[in-house]
């Protein structure tokens, strides 16, 4: 059955088999478009799509309030389910990694600040600049700071972090945004705004 958004809407809050039949359709479309999106042989299986597209329902369901119709249902929900199939792979992905294994190595070198600017002395301000940050989160952050940040910096999910240290995703966005206020102010202090900064690595 072709719907358009209203009648998406208008069955998914029906009850009885009018709902039942909205569920099962929106169901194979999001098992369809969600295969076709983040389809891998060896880390996404059929298992993992009908778990992904379950949780998506429940949070469809939750939020049709916040439909507003500005793109097709159907590409809204598959929207949706796309970033609950990421999400849970990020956190696989993470979930045995250790904080502390993570943090050991704190260098914070990327090849890029070495290795492709033609200029030489735009390569020792990249590394200037890299060695204060990185005496700023040894010296400048509480330990909690440094465990977020240099964790957030090599790219684990905050809810990882926050479960690694056993806290919530909105404290620990106040922890590494506190964090990288003092590492700005660090910068500037030394002389490096943050417009500067950023030509520098943008070269």
């Amino acid at each position: 059955m072709k719907r358009d958004n209203k009648l998406w809407l208008t069955h998914l809050r029906s009850e009885g088999a009018v709902q039942h039949q909205a569920l099962s359709d929106l169901r194979s479309a999001l098992i369809y478009n969600l295969r076709g999106a983040v389809w891998n042989g060896a880390l996404v299986d059929d298992a993992f799509i009908e778990d992904a597209v379950q949780d998506s329902i429940i949070r469809i369901l939750n939020r049709l309030k916040q439909f507003e119709g500005r793109s097709q249902f159907l590409t809204w929900a598959t929207s949706i389910s796309i970033r609950v199939a990421i999400s849970e792979l990020r956190r696989r992905r993470w979930k045995d990694i250790s904080l502390d294994e993570l943090i050991s190595d704190v260098s914070l070198v990327p090849e890029k600040a070495v290795d492709t600017s033609p200029e030489p002395n735009i390569l020792r301000e990249r590394e200037a600049i890299i060695g204060i940050m990185y005496s700023l989160i040894q010296n400048s952050l509480t330990e909690k700071q440094r465990s977020a940040l240099l964790a957030e910096l090599k790219e684990m999910p905050q809810d990882e972090i926050a479960r690694h240290i056993g806290s919530n995703r909105n404290a620990i966005y106040k922890l590494t945004h506190d964090a990288r206020k003092r590492l700005k102010k660090g910068l500037e202090d030394v002389g490096y705004k943050m417009t500067d900064i950023q030509t520098i690595f943008a070269n």
